[in-house]
């Protein structure tokens, strides 16, 4: 019975109904929702896939076959929809990772070319993992709170505190070795 209500929906969806889709939407809504809660763990995550799925299903109405449940095909989206989003996120940490790189690399080259000696203590700075020295120069070299940098690189609060805490104990033991 749901799967011919949904079906009766989709065809007056596709005519044009607009008031049909959203009935198929707030339908869906909520199952879709929890779905990507538990694939994503992040509430603004999931409500933001949640509403690029509803768009895509919007969008692609016409290519539902009704083969199977709309339910299935939604959530078929929406996976499609995290994979992609997870894999863009991989895509630029690792451009951010090379520039960073590329940066650091003309810092030494324009220091040591003016002349100027460069310091251990940013040599050391240099070596930690992008990860740790991000969080450390957002906090303490632009002032940024810990729950600004936890929005900004898209981590909690927590995770950005233990890895400013963790980098900078880095740097000291360094410090204190080459003393």
């Amino acid at each position: 019975m749901e799967q011919n209500e949904d079906i009766y929906l989709i065809q007056e969806a596709i005519t044009g109904d607009d008031d049909a889709f959203t009935q198929l939407f707030q339908k869906h809504y909520s199952f879709l929702y929890k779905y990507l809660l538990k694939l994503t763990l992040n509430e603004e995550t999931s409500s933001d896939l949640a509403q690029e799925t509803m768009m895509k299903c919007y969008t692609h109405l016409s290519s539902f076959k009704g083969e199977g449940k709309f339910s299935t095909w939604m959530i078929s989206i929406a996976s499609r929809l995290y994979i992609d989003s997870i894999r863009k996120k991989e895509r630029e940490k690792k451009k951010a990772t090379r520039l960073l790189h590329v940066l650091s690399r003309q810092l030494t080259f324009r220091s040591n070319s003016n002349g100027m000696e460069w310091s251990d203590t940013f040599s050391d700075f240099n070596q930690l993992q992008p990860e740790i020295r991000t969080p450390i120069l957002l906090r303490h070299y632009y002032g940024y709170t810990y729950e600004e940098i936890g929005s900004i690189l898209g981590i909690r609060t927590g995770t950005v505190k233990s890895r400013v805490h963790n980098g900078i104990n880095t740097l000291r033991k360094e410090w204190d070795r080459d003393e």
